[in-house]
């Protein structure tokens, strides 16, 4: 299956440290090499890159590693193909606008038999069941609130609901965000990590990096890293019960 990233902060930060690590799953330390993207919220914008080149030989990926864009929500997937072909179009995250605001997706997993009416504005492009379910969801968000964007709390409880409808078609681990809050699902594994005052020296588990992440950060920051599998060997990560909906709101689940 594919591998989620994500980050959720309460000050703009780079994702260049994670995203090395993450990048080596595409192709070196893991079998994931069916394509991967990535996209940054900055302010009501999106920078959004996706490739179908494993991630450990695009060029695209070597320039995220290098260009510390900052953002305080990111998304990041790495695709081991299970339904569409290897094309572009396929490649997570997704993203579409809903309520005026951009909203990026991305899917770890194998839905059965999943094929939503999808009737309004949200249609996929690809061919994959992950953006299926996206579109399926944004519809639904429509259809319960209307043309209104509820509060985090209506939202996330209704988003509840949809994620376990999903979940029942097969595995649904997840990431969505509209630059507010990031939503994480989890069907069978996911990780977070949150890096705050003091902060330690963090060592891959892909390759031999460090970073002492004391010498980049001020006593404020707070940094919320979700992942498939844990990207460190030192820091004391937490595992999502299977069924679990968090949302990351500045750095830390709410």
């Amino acid at each position: 299956m594919c591998q989620l990233l994500a980050m959720n902060c309460n000050v703009p930060t780079d994702i260049v440290f994670s995203f090395t690590g993450f990048a080596h799953r595409g192709g070196r330390t893991d079998t994931h090499h069916d394509g991967w993207g990535i996209a940054f919220f900055e302010g009501a914008g999106v920078r959004h890159f996706v490739d179908h080149q494993a991630a450990i030989a695009s060029p695209i990926a070597e320039l995220i590693k290098r260009y510390p864009i900052k953002s305080t929500n990111v998304i990041a997937h790495i695709r081991k193909a299970t339904q569409g072909q290897v094309a572009l179009e396929n490649c997570h995250p997704f993203v579409r606008e809903l309520w005026g605001r951009y909203w990026v997706f991305a899917h770890n997993g194998d839905l059965k038999e999943f094929h939503p009416h999808l009737d309004g504005a949200f249609r996929p492009v690809g061919n994959t069941d992950s953006e299926r379910a996206f579109c399926f969801l944004l519809q639904e968000l429509r259809r319960r609130f209307g043309d209104t964007p509820p509060a985090l709390p209506a939202l996330r409880a209704v988003l509840g609901e949809l994620v376990r409808s999903v979940s029942d078609h097969g595995t649904f681990n997840m990431m969505l965000s509209d630059g507010t809050a990031l939503f994480a699902h989890c069907s069978t594994k996911l990780s977070y990590v949150v890096r705050q005052y003091p902060f330690v020296t963090a060592c891959l588990s892909d390759e031999d990096l460090s970073v002492d992440f004391s010498q980049v950060t001020t006593p404020n920051d707070r940094v919320a890293i979700i992942v498939t599998e844990p990207l460190t060997t030192n820091e004391t990560w937490t595992a999502f019960a299977p069924g679990e909906l968090l949302v990351f709101v500045d750095g830390a689940p709410i």
